[in-house]
């Protein structure tokens, strides 16, 4: 007859403990507006908006300081040699991010350095620009663009690029027919890893590169043997890749 009363008394606190923990469990903590700005600050579109705002300046510099301006005027006189081949790889890195031609770059690169120089020069700052797109592409964009990837055709690429990184790089580097930052910001939108984006750049961008920098150091010469062989490397290329393009774009289509 005692023992009930008391087994009743040491269990009766028990219960408001239980309830309590839950409630304190269940009740959401309120969010400060420091955090609030910081996850809009981060959120992706935010950061595909800053983007767009950096391309968009970048752009607008090129726009206002005419870098082509150097195929006319040359390049200042106190640099030279093998400074001026790195500064100029620099800028040229900076200019593919802003949309500049690269066959105009080329072409510069090899009227003001020469064949030599000015390939080594061309070739670096076409990884220079194409990492810092990818780094650029791949940290404020990718986030905000994966979810919008639909579609049989950019299902399909994505695919290709995600699984297949190197040879696709390869591919759009060799064949003239994909715009340099179109490629740079597709592989970023990708899953494709560093190491196969710039090593596939730096490789497969060194025909018509090398190209378009002798056709710029012998333009002065247009009949000569280099200058001919040149024009045809940019010419070939060109024309097979719009070939393959095509057949691939109807494969796609056929899937």
């Amino acid at each position: 007859m005692l023992d009930a009363p008391l087994r009743s008394e040491g269990t009766a606190p028990a219960v408001p403990r239980a309830a309590a923990t839950e409630l304190a469990v269940v009740v959401p903590v309120p969010r400060g507006l420091g955090a609030r700005c910081t996850g809009v600050l981060l959120s992706p579109w935010t950061r595909l908006s800053l983007l767009v705002a950096l391309l968009a300046a970048a752009a607008g510099c090129v726009l206002l300081f005419e870098p082509q301006r150097l195929l006319v005027g040359g390049w200042p006189p106190q640099l030279g040699g093998v400074t001026a081949a790195a500064v100029f790889a620099v800028a040229y890195g900076l200019c593919t991010v802003a949309f500049v031609p690269r066959p105009l770059l080329n072409l510069a690169a090899g009227a003001l350095f020469g064949s030599q120089l000015g390939l080594g020069a061309a070739l670096a700052g076409t990884v220079i620009g194409a990492g810092v797109a990818f780094g650029l592409g791949r940290l404020l964009g990718q986030d905000a663009l994966r979810p919008l990837l639909r579609g049989r055709l950019l299902t399909a690429a994505d695919g290709q690029l995600s699984r297949h990184g190197f040879r696709s790089m390869m591919a759009a580097r060799l064949f003239p027919g994909v715009p340099f930052w179109a490629a740079n910001y597709c592989a970023a939108v990708s899953r494709m890893g560093w190491t196969p984006f710039l090593v596939a750049t730096a490789l497969g961008s060194i025909p018509n590169t090398a190209a378009y920098v002798v056709a710029g150091a012998r333009a002065s010469a247009p009949t000569s043997p280099a200058f001919l062989i040149a024009m045809a490397a940019i010419a070939v290329p060109a024309l097979v890749g719009t070939v393959v393009a095509w057949r691939k774009r109807n494969q796609l289509r056929g899937r």
